[in-house]
């Protein structure tokens, strides 16, 4: 072989390898970190009518919270004439739980958000962050959509994304009577959710809970999550009356929930439809203007940025 031949081959690899370093770089980057925003100056109102002017006043100067006249608020409580939220810290299989119990007058009280309030790839903001700008009273955060390509979306009646990965994906509907339950993405359309009076979509899982009994098995686990996490879930006790469940997790005070612990947890508590959630560094609970839980992937501690919260407010 002569030089040349030698020298153009060793030419093409180095030009090769550059180029697929630069391509597998540039995956990476939009994948993980640049943004791409798809739909901008999204309403968290969604298809909501603006009918609680009258009772909802605007908030104070450096409140999260928006006012209502009739509302009775402590450390561990919100009522009003349209929302109740009692709050507990439960302590179970060596790990830190929070609990909202949640009783609305009208589904239009459960709301999401976007980060950016806008919808796309890689939009992100602490889940506190979401819930102060919309006014939340309650909050967690939600399914983490923006970190990926597929999945439903469809957020206070307005159908963002329509596609799914396999044949097994699930997602939690929650329809405008106030009824939820898990749906597998394969088998029932998104815009046939859409016309059968569907307002929000969340496209994480597994399904814990469905139709009153427990839906995971005891070694069933996210992709590329360890056994016991922070964790996420939202559930229906009844229509219109909700749980959004927070577990701490990957410290020595708060060990962390497998699913089948969180899901057991759910049954006992009365859902008859659970929905696991992005769990890990995004699980945070936000009530009355503050962050209530502990949030940690494990080597840092503090809110992770995510793309979606699920909020209860005006």
């Amino acid at each position: 072989m002569s030089k040349n031949t030698k020298k153009k081959r060793m030419t093409w690899r180095v030009l090769y390898n550059i180029v697929l370093i630069a391509f597998t770089a540039f995956v990476l980057l939009k994948t993980f970190l640049i943004a791409d925003v798809q739909v901008s100056s999204v309403s968290s109102a969604g298809v909501y009518a603006s009918s609680n002017s009258s009772t909802a006043a605007s908030s104070d100067s450096g409140s999260a919270v928006t006012e209502v006249s009739d509302a009775v608020i402590t450390e561990n409580s919100y009522q009003d004439s349209n929302i109740s939220i009692t709050v507990t810290e439960e302590r179970v299989d060596n790990t830190t739980v929070y609990v909202a119990d949640v009783q609305v007058s009208s589904v239009e009280y459960l709301k999401t958000a976007f980060a950016n309030n806008a919808y796309g790839r890689n939009l992100k903001d602490t889940t506190s962050d979401m819930a102060s700008s919309n006014n939340a009273i309650l909050a967690i955060n939600g399914d983490y959509y923006g970190f990926r390509d597929y999945g439903y979306v469809l957020r206070n009646g307005v159908l963002y994304r329509s596609n799914y990965s396999s044949a097994d994906d699930d997602a939690f509907v929650i329809y405008s009577d106030g009824s939820c339950e898990t749906i597998t993405e394969s088998q029932t359309d998104a815009n046939t959710l859409l016309s059968e009076g569907a307002l929000q979509v969340l496209s994480f899982g597994p399904g814990l809970v469905e139709n009153g009994t427990i839906s995971v098995t005891q070694n069933e686990e996210v992709d590329r999550a360890k056994t016991s996490n922070p964790r996420t879930a939202i559930g229906m006790i009844s229509p219109l009356h909700y749980v959004f469940v927070v577990s701490d997790g990957r410290t020595s005070e708060s060990e962390g929930l497998t699913l089948y612990q969180l899901a057991t947890f759910m049954s006992d508590y009365g859902c008859t439809e659970a929905y696991n959630l992005d769990g890990g560094g995004s699980s945070t609970i936000y009530f009355n203007g503050q962050v209530i839980n502990n949030p940690t992937d494990g080597t840092k501690s503090g809110e992770r940025e995510v793309s979606d919260i699920v909020y209860i407010g005006y």
